[in-house]
């Protein structure tokens, strides 16, 4: 796919280059060339009107700035609606309910990612930042675009750069499985099993008289691992997003589990040639809003889209007498995003009926990080294993 080619005038001539965006941002409009003389202040206006900011200055200013714009951004985002909460209190006597208290979070979350976006630097076409205390990122770079075709320097957000900076650091050090006595290795743009309560569920839930089991959106494929170590002969993986299809398979294969297990690129199900499953496995995104990144695509589905086709498809490709397992949290329903009646229909419409639900309560950081906007739903958050059959 050709890139993008933007434009900007620096030093009365203009100058271009390649726009660069592993999200598939649109490239920006405007740019203005900036160094370190700029003030925070004068920053953070050029970028909420949409002028896109080139750095010119030292590098490890120029995370300075993007931690003062993101400080700016709390101001005008969190502060004000700590306000309006405290006023909409006073008028009406009554909190402010936990929807409108996610949903303030969601906008500042999306505004801070749109307004960091827009601070950019230049990258050489061998993948070299060409500033003054600059990190070598181009290992880390060659992970997240493949290795370089030196055809011209890009320009880049410093939130993509930071980003697949820190990305690459976890694939490096790797992410321990203690339910597989080893490290899952996560990729740039994959979500990583950094919450390992639900994978508890998963390896101790009962498992009988399973020789073909699916795992549906497996992700890094920490899930069909797992189902291998348990001694499943035959797991096929789906995967729809290519990086993650990647990221499976060179999990499994450094894991030892090729033999049973097959990572297919797949829309929730695998082809029909493959058969039937004793046993279907899916660990949908939990809550039902609209994914931002493509990372974000593990943690949000819009409408619960991937929830529903799981459960409604799920009959199709199940053996006689298997069994489907769904994982998910109830945090969706402390935010009011989802209610358990609404769950409940989607399972009996689906002809399905809840042999046993097993429960764990997270034992993640921001489970007890008060200071955390969403702390009072998250307090209350279980996650759940459904043991789901066949009506």
């Amino acid at each position: 796919m050709t890139q993008p080619i933007i434009t900007w005038q620096e030093d009365k001539k203009t100058q271009e280059a390649i726009w660069q965006s592993a999200a598939d941002n649109r490239p920006p409009k405007k740019i203005q060339v900036i160094a370190d003389t700029l003030k925070a202040d004068a920053a953070y206006k050029l970028v909420c009107e949409g002028t896109a900011l080139l750095w010119r200055g030292d590098f490890q200013n120029a995370k300075h700035m993007a931690q003062a714009i993101s400080r700016r951004i709390d101001n005008r985002y969190l502060k004000p609606k700590a306000r309006h909460k405290r006023n909409k209190e006073q008028k009406t006597g009554a909190p402010i309910s936990s929807k409108d208290q996610f949903h303030l979070y969601r906008k500042s979350q999306i505004e801070r990612a749109r307004t960091l976006g827009m601070l950019l630097v230049e990258l050489t076409g061998d993948y070299q930042l060409p500033y003054n205390r600059a990190p070598d990122i181009t290992a880390a770079c060659e992970h997240a675009y493949g290795k370089s075709e030196n055809n011209g320097t890009r320009l880049v957000s410093l939130r993509e750069v930071l980003g697949l900076i820190g990305a690459y650091e976890w694939h490096k050090k790797g992410v321990e499985i203690p339910q597989l006595g080893a490290s899952i290795t996560p990729s740039y743009g994959v979500y990583s099993p950094v919450r390992g309560e639900y994978l508890e569920l998963i390896n101790t839930a009962p498992i009988e008289n399973v020789d073909v089991a699916f795992d549906i959106g497996t992700g890094t494929g920490v899930i069909a691992a797992i189902l291998a170590k348990r001694g499943v002969k035959k797991i096929i993986a789906t995967e729809l997003a290519s990086r993650a299809l990647v990221c499976a398979k060179h999990n499994i294969q450094k894991l030892g589990y090729t033999e049973q297990v097959k990572i297919v690129g797949a829309d929730l199900f695998p082809p029909t040639d493959a058969g039937l499953a004793d046993l279907i496995v899916c660990n949908p995104p939990w809550l039902p809003a609209k994914a931002n990144s493509a990372i974000e695509q593990a943690v949000y589905d819009p409408d619960s889209q991937m929830l529903k086709g799981f459960l409604a498809g799920v009959k199709s490709y199940l053996a006689v007498n298997g069994e489907a397992w769904l994982i998910l949290s109830d945090f969706a329903e402390h935010l009011e995003l989802r209610s358990a009646e609404e769950l409940q229909q989607w399972i009996t419409e689906a002809g399905l009926s809840v042999v046993e639900k097993l429960d764990i309560e997270p034992k993640h950081g921001k489970a007890s990080d008060t200071s955390d906007p969403l702390h009072k739903a998250r307090s209350k958050e279980v996650t759940s294993l459904y043991r789901l059959t066949v009506v």
